[in-house]
C-alpha cells in the first residue's frame, strides 16, 4: 500500500475516552523510535482527523511530557517542543502530563510509540481493574445490591461515556489507502464500528487533506 508522498511514518492513532470526550493519542504502537519530523507530522494529521471525523474546530494539540514547562523533557520532547510551537496550521497548547490526560485537557496527544502504548494499556488496565472493584463493592452486600439498583441508570450511562467499543479500531494514518486496526477479539459491533470508521474516513477525504497539509517543499 505504501504511505502518503511526503509522510515519513504512519502513526496508529486510538480515539482513547477522556471526561470531556474523545482524544486521539498519536502514536501507540507504530513508531517506537521516532524523530521530531516525525511527531510533527503526527500532531498535523491527528489534528486534521480530529476536526474530520470526531468534528472538533481547532483540536487542542499537545506532547506527553513530564512537567508542563517547555523546557522539561528528553531530547526527542525537547526538540519537538519548538517545531510545534512554530506551526501555523495546528492548535499547539504545549506540554501534557499522563495525569491530564483523562481529564481532557487535549484533544490530541503526540508521542512516539513507546510511550502511547503505556499509556494506551494503562488506561485499559485502569479501567477493567476498577470496573472490577465496583462491581465487587456492589455486589458485597445486601444494603450494596439495592444500593447498586438505585445508582444503576447513573452509572450506566457514565461507564457509557468511557466505552471504547463505539470506535471500532484505531486508524494507522498516512497511508495510500485506509487501515483500521482492531482487537482479535473484537466484537461483531466493534468490526462494525470499524467498518464505519473506514467509510467515514473515505467520505470526508482525509488522506487528500493529509496530502495537501504534509506536501514536502
Amino acid at each position: 500500500m505504501g504511505r502518503i508522498k511526503g509522510v515519513e511514518r504512519s502513526p496508529l492513532a486510538p480515539l482513547i475516552p477522556t471526561a470531556k470526550g474523545p482524544a486521539l493519542l498519536i502514536d501507540c504502537g507504530a513508531n517506537v523510535d521516532a524523530r521530531a519530523s516525525h511527531l510533527v507530522q503526527f500532531a498535523k494529521m491527528g489534528s486534521i482527523y480530529m476536526e474530520r471525523i470526531v468534528g472538533i474546530e481547532k483540536p487542542r494539540v499537545a506532547i506527553v511530557n513530564i512537567g508542563a514547562e517547555e523546557e522539561k523533557g528528553n531530547m526527542l520532547v525537547k526538540e519537538t517542543y519548538p517545531l510545534l510551537k512554530e506551526c501555523k496550521d495546528i492548535n499547539f497548547i504545549g506540554s501534557i502530563e499522563a495525569r491530564d490526560i483523562p481529564k481532557g485537557d487535549a484533544d490530541v496527544i503526540v508521542c512516539e510509540a513507546f510511550v502511547g502504548n503505556v499509556i494506551l494499556k494503562l488506561y485499559e488496565g485502569l479501567a477493567s481493574t476498577l470496573l472490577g472493584k465496583v462491581k465487587e463493592g456492589l455486589m458485597s452486600s445486601l444494603r450494596s445490591k439495592i444500593g447498586a439498583l438505585l445508582i444503576k441508570p447513573a452509572l450506566k450511562s457514565t461507564l457509557k461515556q468511557f466505552d471504547t467499543s463505539d470506535q471500532g479500531g484505531a486508524p494507522l494514518l498516512g497511508l495510500n489507502g485506509l487501515v483500521v486496526k482492531a482487537h482479535g477479539s473484537s466484537s461483531s459491533v466493534e468490526i462494525t464500528q470499524a467498518i464505519r470508521q473506514c467509510i467515514q474516513f473515505n467520505e470526508e477525504k482525509i488522506n487528500e487533506k493529509i496530502k495537501e497539509n504534509l506536501i514536502i517543499e
